[in-house]
């Protein structure tokens, strides 16, 4: 079953859906349940961060104010609270920011609580050499980091299941088919037949795109709003356009 076929209350239990739910209701669980989703997507910030022309550790440290400050900054009401994407939404949140010549005061975190991921330069590096834009960069890492907390989650759960050696191997056929002789000298280094191999990829394949949906969906509110922001992200990553 597709992602896009869920049933209403299946959307309506994702992290963006409790956010605008209780953003009415009670505000303290949407500012928790806001902080969790937005902390997991520190590299597409800082992505739009250093294309803007901030230096790494300014950018680093404008994301760090950012996030600290998003809570109270989501309560007041701006930044377009009625969004039904998250992406749009921090996007959104992140430029009424850095429009405001003074900002306020942590609303609760600390450095540790809010700490960046290792990785963000040598990502931003790598990932975004032909960005046309901030923006640009911006949606293209939001839409790579979908796809890394995919994958983080597939590897942990093979190493969970004991099976983390045959994970590591297929990996880097997730999206590509090995050829022939590719095939068989993987079949006989993991002491598998050739079809077995295939087997186990095309299920190892199934498992990531599910994980990949299920990331995307705790983004939107609605089965349309998955359909939409899946297309808009397959666009960005795989034919070079920039989608709004």
């Amino acid at each position: 079953m597709s992602m896009s076929s869920h049933s209403h209350s299946y959307f309506a239990t994702t992290r963006w859906s409790m956010v605008m739910n209780f953003a009415s209701t009670h505000p303290p669980d949407a500012g928790i349940a806001l902080a969790e989703l937005a902390q997991r997507y520190w590299y597409p910030v800082y992505a739009y961060l250093r294309y803007s022309g901030h230096a790494p550790a300014e950018a680093q440290d404008m994301a760090y104010g950012f996030f600290a400050c998003l809570p109270r900054q989501f309560r007041t009401g701006r930044a377009h609270s009625s969004q039904s994407h998250f992406r749009h939404y921090l996007l959104g949140a992140l430029n009424e920011f850095l429009e405001e010549e003074t900002h306020a005061s942590p609303d609760g975190g600390s450095r540790a609580e809010l700490a960046a991921p290792p990785d963000l330069e040598a990502r931003y590096r790598f990932d975004n050499p032909d960005a046309a834009s901030a923006e640009h960069a911006y949606r293209h890492s939001f839409a790579i980091e979908v796809i890394a907390r995919a994958s983080e989650r597939l590897r942990a759960e093979a190493h969970q299941a004991g099976h983390l050696k045959i994970h590591q191997a297929l990996e880097p056929f997730l999206a590509r088919d090995p050829v022939a002789n590719e095939r068989d000298v993987l079949a006989a280094r993991l002491g598998m037949r050739p079809l077995a191999l295939m087997v186990a990829l095309k299920g190892l394949r199934q498992r990531f795109r599910e994980l990949a949906e299920n990331e995307l969906a705790d983004t939107v509110t609605t089965a349309e709003d998955f359909a939409a922001e899946q297309a808009a992200l397959r666009a960005i990553l795989h034919e070079g356009q920039s989608p709004s």
